[in-house]
C-alpha cells in the first residue's frame, strides 16, 4: 500500500492517478493477484479489527480528505437541480403514463413492507425517510462513511438482512440483482484480501426505504437507496413508472477468474466489450471527433479534469447539479451499426430495471438519439486502460478504469472499474417524474 514520498497524498490516494503522463499506459494480461497488498503493510496493520466506525473516524484525521469532505458537504445542501450540458434544466422530457396500472409494482411494494413489519421502533424511526428528504443525496461509494442514513446492514440479525435482499431481487431484474449482490459480493471479497473483514464486507452498505411502499392504483411515489463501497442505487416508482438513479457501481477487483471470491462472472464484461468494438469501429474524422484525449493519463487534460477520488469519471457522489458540457461524437454522425452499438451500451447500463421499465427508460433515449453524444479516452484497441461517456438529455453513464486503493497499481488497471448512471435535466431520484405525478393532481 506504500506510495512513494512525492506520490503520497494521504496514505490512500496518490498523485500518480492525478497527473498526466507521455508515456503509454497500458493493459496487460496480469492478474489482480499480482498487486495484492502486503498484510504486513503499516498502513494496513493500523487499521485492522477497527469497526467501519473506528476506520472513518481514522480516515477522518487525513487533511486531504477534511478538504474534500468539506467541499462535498457544501455541493450536498446545494439546492438540487440536476446534471445539465449548460446550467440550464430542459423541461418536458420525462413521462408518466396516462394512468398508473392497479398492483404496478406490487413485488418491491410486498418486499418493502415485510421488512418494516420485521424492524424495531428505533429501526425504523433510523430508516424511514420522507419522499422528498434531502437524505436521498447523501449517498456516496467510499469504504468509509460520509453521512449516515437508514440502517447499516452487517449490524442487522440475518432475517432483516435477508429481507432487504429480498427487497432488492423484488425491485431490480435478475440480471440486475446478480450484478448488484456480485458487487456487494467482491466488496467483501476485497476485506479478504486484505484483512479488512470489519471494514469491507459484503453488508457494509446503508439501506433506507423513502415514502410510504402502496399499492394504491394512483402510484404514489416511494423508494428505497442502498450505498456503500462500490455500490450505491437510488430506487424510485412513481405512477407506474421506475427509475433507478443515481447508481454508481464498481469493483476492485472487478476482474474475477477463480474460485476464491465465490463470484465468478467480471461485473462489466458485456459493456467493456461493445464499448471497445464501438471505439475499434470508429475510423479517420469519427475516431478524431470520439477520442477526447489519447489517454486516461494524457498530459493535455486542463487543470482540474483529474481528481484522486473520481480519477476521470463526472458524476459521481455529490455531483448532483454538475454542469457536463457534451464531448465527442454526436449519434447523428455514427451509422447504423454504430448507433445500435451504442443503444445496446446504453442498454445494459439500463439493466437494474425490469424489462417493462427497462424499454419505456429506452424509448426516451431513443427519442434523443440524435441528442446523444459518445466519448472515448484512451486507446481504442483495449491496448490501454479507457473512460468512455453516453451522454444525452436523458441519460449520462460512465466507464472508469481505475487506479488501485486497497490493490497496490498506482496507474489505471482493467480490473479496478468505476461506472456511473443518471438521469439529466432533474429526473435523478425520479425528481422530474414525481413533479409530474403532482401536477396531475394524484
Amino acid at each position: 500500500m506504500s506510495a512513494t514520498p512525492d506520490e503520497d497524498i494521504d496514505g490512500f490516494f496518490t498523485t500518480a492517478r492525478t497527473t498526466g503522463r507521455e508515456e503509454t499506459v497500458e493493459l496487460t494480461d496480469e492478474s489482480y493477484r499480482t498487486f495484492l497488498p502486503d498484510l504486513d503493510d503499516p498502513q494496513l496493520a493500523e487499521v485492522r479489527g477497527m469497526t467501519y466506525e473506528e476506520f472513518a473516524q481514522d480516515r477522518y484525521r487525513a487533511p486531504f480528505l477534511r478538504d474534500l469532505l468539506v467541499h462535498w458537504d457544501g455541493l450536498y445542501r446545494e439546492p438540487f437541480v440536476g446534471v445539465t450540458s449548460d446550467g440550464a434544466v430542459r423541461q418536458g422530457l420525462y413521462a408518466l403514463p396516462d394512468t398508473a396500472s392497479p398492483g404496478t409494482g406490487s413485488e418491491p411494494v410486498e418486499a418493502a413492507r415485510r421488512l418494516l413489519a420485521m424492524l424495531t421502533p428505533g429501526e425504523l424511526d433510523a430508516v424511514r425517510h420522507d419522499i422528498d428528504a434531502p437524505q436521498w443525496r447523501a449517498w456516496s461509494n467510499p469504504e468509509f462513511m460520509v453521512y449516515r442514513v437508514g440502517l447499516r446492514m452487517e449490524v442487522l440479525t440475518d432475517d432483516k438482512t435477508a429481507a432487504i435482499h429480498d427487497v432488492l431481487r423484488a425491485s431490480l431484474s435478475a440480471d440486475g440483482y446478480a450484478r448488484v449482490s456480485g458487487a456487494m459480493e467482491l466488496n467483501g471479497y476485497l476485506g479478504e484480501l486484505a484483512g479488512l473483514p470489519t471494514i469491507m464486507n459484503r453488508h457494509s452498505y446503508w439501506f433506507s426505504v423513502f415514502g410510504d411502499p402502496s399499492t394504491d392504483v394512483r402510484g404514489e411515489p416511494w423508494g428505497w437507496q442502498l450505498f456503500g463501497h462500490h455500490v450505491a442505487l437510488n430506487f424510485v416508482s412513481v405512477g407506474g413508472r421506475h427509475v433507478i438513479a443515481p447508481v454508481f457501481l464498481g469493483g476492485e477487483p472487478a476482474l474475477v477468474n477463480d474460485d476464491e471470491a465465490g463470484v465468478h462472472e467480471p461485473l462489466f464484461t458485456t459493456r467493456e466489450r461493445l464499448a471497445l468494438e464501438l471505439a475499434g469501429s470508429l475510423k479517420g474524422v469519427q475516431r478524431d471527433r470520439a477520442v477526447v484525449f489519447g489517454s486516461v493519463l494524457d498530459p493535455a487534460m486542463p487543470e482540474g479534469r483529474l481528481h484522486p477520488a473520481d480519477e476521470r469519471h463526472v458524476v459521481g457522489a455529490f455531483r448532483d447539479n454538475r454542469v457536463v458540457p457534451y464531448e465527442g461524437i454526436p449519434a447523428s454522425e455514427l451509422d447504423t451499426a454504430q448507433r445500435d452499438l451504442l443503444r445496446r451500451i446504453a442498454a445494459d447500463c439500463l439493466d437494474l430495471l425490469v424489462e417493462e421499465q427497462r424499454e419505456v427508460t429506452l424509448a426516451e433515449y431513443d427519442a434523443h438519439v440524435d441528442e446523444t453524444w459518445f466519448s472515448w479516452y484512451g486507446a481504442t484497441d483495449g491496448s490501454q486502460p479507457f473512460y468512455f461517456r453516453v451522454h444525452s438529455p436523458v441519460l449520462i453513464a460512465e466507464f472508469d478504469h481505475h487506479a488501485g486503493v486497497w490493490l497496490t497499481n498506482r496507474l489505471p488497471a482493467r480490473f479496478h472499474v468505476h461506472t456511473t448512471l443518471r438521469h439529466p435535466n432533474g429526473n435523478d431520484y425520479a425528481k422530474a417524474l414525481i413533479a409530474r405525478w403532482r401536477e396531475r393532481g394524484e
